[in-house]
């Protein structure tokens, strides 16, 4: 497993993303789990209201996230998630929110386009109250199931990853300066 941890100075906020290595496994059994899913765990000392607010909520996700983003936090709601000036949108289907330990939603639809019989990617956020703080767990799954060639979902998982790495600490720095501010 590998950790890496990130202080903020000047913040009381520390985060924590892992991810663990298969290292020593039989090649067959890596060759099968590669690019199930995607892992990142923080713990943050915001309260899992705040936190379910911060991930669920445009006015937050636009600021350790998207560039702008157009979301109601109720299952079956279709938002988008926009980078730049609207040169990418993504459509995105809220699957599940009960405040304050759950949201996911559903996102990178084939052509672009939101349709429930098409295979898309599941993303979940798990808010578990931690001491005086959050545990801020989030999976991404269903690449796999995409469809992709094997090339294609190479480039999108490892795409995702370093997303994710860098969203990640981004959430926990944001939601830092959240709290601390009076």
């Amino acid at each position: 497993m590998r950790n890496r941890w990130l202080r903020n100075r000047g913040l009381r906020a520390s985060v924590m993303c892992n991810q663990t290595l298969h290292i020593g496994e039989s090649v067959e059994r890596v060759k099968s789990m590669e690019y199930g899913s995607i892992e990142r765990e923080i713990h943050v000392d915001a309260s899992p209201e705040v936190v379910f607010e911060v991930v669920s909520r445009p006015e937050h996700i636009s600021q350790w996230w998207t560039d702008d983003a157009d979301i109601e936090a109720t299952p079956g709601a279709v938002g988008e998630l926009v980078w730049g000036d609207r040169a990418q949108v993504a459509p995105i289907t809220v699957v599940d929110a009960d405040p304050p330990r759950l949201f996911s939603f559903r996102w990178c639809y084939p052509e672009g386009k939101v349709d429930d019989s098409a295979n898309s990617l599941l993303v979940t956020f798990e808010l578990t109250p931690s001491g005086t703080g959050t545990r801020i767990r989030l999976t991404e799954t269903g690449f796999r199931e995409m469809g992709w060639e094997a090339a294609k979902l190479a480039e999108q998982y490892r795409e995702h990853v370093v997303g994710w790495d860098t969203f990640v600490p981004r959430l926990g720095e944001y939601l830092a300066r959240l709290v601390s501010t009076p």
